[in-house]
This record gives structure tokens, C-alpha cells and sequence, in this order.
């Protein structure tokens, strides 16, 4: 549905240049949520602005429904920025117009009709919650509320793709889910493709399809969630998934460990079905030999389980050797020679 063909961004500085982004080849499917994550500078902000030519790309294509958009006249283009809802950090509310009016203002510019504006407001509100909020002005809401007002007034005109500037990034964890819960319902009800951007890997991990890795202006991995996630190959990626699932106990607790008589320690992997299976427990008893469990979680992912468990063995080194072979044809496992993290 939208597909970027290699892209690039080139500004202009005084006497230099700064590419903010460099050869991007990626496409978005229709019904999806894509997230586009990246640290400060990755140029990932640019790239959303190419989707709706607020910022024309120095070389390259971007297509929208097969249509190349930079081709467009600017009457074309005003008409398939109709069909692009934008969700902005910090909301971009016109604090001299109510609740009800900020959601008709994109309506008014359409040249719908004054009663068809009202039945479309009063669907929005219910749909996002806040048919009671109609009159109040934004100063009047709390961040989440204002969030829900920019959702329903990117809604208003019914697009069929949604972008999202990191519109939960002034939010509190709390609110953040609130507001995610909000856009998977906006997918699966209205069918519409969402693409967002953020810094943070909580947001792609909880309701993206597929995600792209943007760091000095290229994408560096891409993929489902679930994959990237369970097996990041860039180092900037797995500085990602770290910040969302520390891989490590704190030195205090691998100390204890260590005094207790503890030498070495396995990180495991399950994921999926087998996730639910009793995998280590079968196997370390076939092999007389015990496993404790030193640290990790089992998490939800895209609607699948994913387990990262920190293990340690006691027993025969001969039959620890057999065992940790037979669990490598069942699981992903390795030793865990980064005691410190």
C-alpha cells in the first residue's frame, strides 16, 4: 500500500549537507500497523514527513496505492492528504476551539454540511470515549483525553491510513496503554493502516504487525515484531529490545548466586506453542540432573508466548553436556558468559 523505494532526504545547511535519510526500501501493507523506531536523530520524523510531501524526497519514490504521490498536482495532493490522519505528540489541539470543534475543523475544510459535521462529531466522540467532553475546551483535559480528541479528529474524514508522530510519548505509562488499546481498535475496526514512530520499544511491542530499525538515516533491520523482537540482529536493535527486557539480573543477585555456589548459567528461549510444553523438566529428568531457574520472564507477543529464562544445571558434567545437546533440538540455548551484563 505504501512503498518507499530507495528514498533519500538531503537538507541544505548553510554551506553543508545533512542526509536525514539515506537509500530506504521498505513497504507498508494495507491493514497494518508498521512502527518505525529509532533513537533521537535516526531520521525516522523525516520519513514520516515524506508520506503526505511535507517533505518531498530528494531522490527516490514513495507510492501510495501504486500512485507515486510526488507526480501529484497540488489539487491531487490536497485530495490524498484527506486520506492521511495525522496523531501528533503534543496534539496540536486549537485551544480557542471546543472538543466538538476541533473535531469538526478538518470536516468544515471538506465543505461537508453543518448537519453531517454534528452526526460525525457525536460518532467520534462515542467511539473514542468522550461524548461527554463535547464542550469543554482543551486546557479543560487531561493528556490522554486531548490524545483521544487528535485520534478522533485525524479520524474525521475517514481515511484510510493513519500517521502517528510519537503520540504517546508525552504520556504516562498508564495513559500510553490506554491510548495503544485505542489505535488496535482503530486497525481492526476500521481496516485502516496505521504508521507510527517512536522511541520506544514498549509501543512497537504492544500493538505493531511489523517494525523498521532506522538509525543515521537507514533502516538497519526490518521484520515482524515477533521475530525482531525474539531474535534482533543489529546491536541497535537489541539496544532496543533491552530497554523493554533486561536480559540480566542486577550484579547484586548473579553475587548471591555466585556465593551459593552457582558457575554456569544458560540463557534459554522458548517460543511459541512449546512455550507451554514442560520441556526442561522432561529432559533434565531423563538426564538425572536438576535446573533452577535464576531469572526471566515469560511474556505475550503478537498474540504468542515468548520465554527468556536464565538457568543454571547441577549434576553429572557428562550428563549436563547430554542434556543442554538435547534441549538445543528443542529450544534456543546458549551460555551466558556476560555475567555482569
Amino acid at each position: 500500500m505504501i512503498a518507499f523505494e530507495n528514498v533519500s532526504k538531503t537538507f541544505r545547511l548553510e554551506k553543508r549537507e545533512v542526509q536525514a535519510v539515506r537509500d530506504v526500501t521498505l513497504t507498508v501493507e494495507e491493514g497494518e500497523i508498521f512502527g518505525v523506531i529509532g533513537f533521537s536523530g535516526a531520521g525516522k520524523s523525516t520519513l514520516l514527513r515524506l508520506v503526505n510531501m511535507l517533505e518531498r524526497p530528494t531522490k527516490g519514490t514513495i507510492t501510495i496505492h501504486g500512485v507515486d504521490i510526488s507526480t501529484l498536482t497540488p489539487k491531487e495532493l490536497r485530495q490524498r492528504r484527506r486520506n492521511i490522519g495525522m496523531i501528533f505528540q503534543n496534539f496540536n489541539l486549537f485551544q480557542s476551539r471546543t472538543v466538538a470543534g476541533n473535531i469538526a475543523y478538518p470536516l468544515k475544510l471538506a465543505g461537508w454540511t453543518k448537519a453531517k459535521i454534528k452526526e460525525r462529531v457525536n460518532e467520534l466522540l462515542r467511539f473514542v470515549g468522550l461524548s461527554d467532553k463535547a464542550t469543554d475546551y482543551p486546557d479543560q483535559l487531561s493528556g490522554g483525553q486531548k490524545q483521544r480528541v487528535g485520534i478522533a479528529r485525524a479520524l474525521a474524514t475517514s481515511p484510510d491510513v493513519l500517521i502517528c508522530d510519537e503520540a504517546t510519548s508525552a504520556l504516562d505509562p498508564e495513559t500510553t496503554a490506554e491510548i495503544l488499546r485505542l489505535l488496535k481498535k482503530v486497525n481492526k475496526e476500521f481496516g485502516i493502516t496505521i504508521l507510527l514512530i517512536t522511541h520506544e520499544m514498549y509501543v512497537i511491542q504492544s500493538i505493531c504487525h511489523r517494525v523498521a530499525v532506522m538509525e543515521n538515516g537507514q533502516v538497519i533491520e526490518t521484520g515482524d515484531v515477533f521475530d525482531v523482537f525474539t531474535d534482533p540482529q543489529h546491536s541497535t536493535t537489541q539496544r532496543f529490545i533491552q530497554s523493554v527486557q533486561q536480559d540480566l539480573p542486577s550484579p547484586h543477585i548473579l553475587q548471591d548466586w555466585r556465593a551459593k555456589g552457582g558457575k554456569k548459567l544458560y540463557r534459554v528461549l522458548f517460543k511459541g506453542s512449546i512455550t507451554n510444553d514442560a520441556v526442561l523438566s522432561q529432559v533434565t529428568q531423563k538426564h538425572y540432573i536438576h535446573f533452577n531457574i535464576v531469572y526471566g520472564s515469560v511474556k505475550e507477543l503478537q498474540e504468542k508466548l515468548f520465554g527468556n529464562l536464565l538457568i543454571s544445571f547441577a549434576g553429572d558434567a557428562d550428563r549436563i553436556h547430554d542434556a543442554l545437546n538435547e534441549l538445543r533440538q528443542l529450544v534456543d540455548i546458549e551460555e551466558v558468559t556476560d555475567l555482569e551484563g
